[in-house]
Order: C-alpha cells, then structure tokens, then sequence
C-alpha cells in the first residue's frame, strides 16, 4: 500500500488533519523532520482528535534516516510539486509507491525533488492560485493511488 511522507512540516493542524486520513485509510505516515512543531503540540493532537491510537507513525529525525528505511523497502519516490512533470490522476500507481510532500511554505527542498523516480502534480483551473492545502493535496494524491490499486472497494 502507498506510504504518506511529509518532509518538513511547518504547520500542526496540516499534520494533524494528514494522520486522521492516514488513519482512516490504514496508511503508514512518515513525518521527516526537522518539523516545525513538537510531536506533543496540542494542534496537531486536536487536528487529529482521538485518532492517534490508530496512526501507523514513523519519526524520522533527518531525511538520511528516512533514506535508510526506504533503502531497506525499496518502492518509488513520488514528489508532488506545483512544478511537477504530470498529472497525479494521468499517472499509474503502484502498491509499494512513497508519496512525498513538502512543508507549506517551500515544499520539498530540490535534493528531495531530485531523489523522486516522478513528480506529480495536482491540475487546478484558475492559474493565480499557486497550490492546494497539503491536507488537501496529501488526501487527493493517496485517495487516486489507492482507487486506481483497488483500496476502495
């Protein structure tokens, strides 16, 4: 099943609002930090309600810690970006695929984008507004992998 990663997160609630998806759908989170809040802050715990019992989180200190994990399941680096070169719902999914996003203020650093095997992209009509919520994107992004892997039977 595809992995949730956030590289960097800034904003608890975003986070929080991530974990309570990653628990309905039974989807491992991986939170890379440094982020820009404690694990303990009470906006992500209360953006996430009383969900947390039923994330499958994974902390990981620096992105060459996360490398490590990845090295020893294998799978894609998926990097979603504004900049991306196709279309999230044009583009085949695969089961073991990590989903990665960057903060809301940068996104994710070029190393991380550099690393990706693909870069996706969300399509949005009215071309001022610069990107989606990463609640947002995160949930649109793992909902089309998972409809296209069959996870929403």
């Amino acid at each position: 099943m595809p992995q949730v990663v956030l590289v960097n997160p800034q904003i608890p609630p975003n986070t929080g609002n991530i974990a309570r998806t990653c628990a309905a759908t039974g989807t491992e989170l991986h939170l890379v930090g440094p982020l820009g809040f404690e694990i303990s802050d009470r906006y992500l715990k209360r953006a996430g309600l009383d969900y947390w019992p039923f994330v499958n989180l994974h902390y990981h200190e620096s992105l060459a810690a996360f490398k490590t994990l990845h090295q020893q399941r294998g799978g894609r680096w998926l990097g979603f970006t504004v900049r991306g070169s196709s279309s999230y719902v044009q583009f085949q999914f695969q089961a073991d695929d990590w989903l990665l996003f960057g903060s809301e203020t940068t996104g994710l650093p070029p190393g991380v984008l550099s690393a990706c095997e693909h870069t996706l992209y969300i399509p949005m009509a009215q071309p001022e507004v610069r990107s989606l919520n990463l609640s947002v994107s995160v949930a649109a992004g793992l909902f089309e992998a998972r409809r296209q892997l069959g996870y929403l039977q």
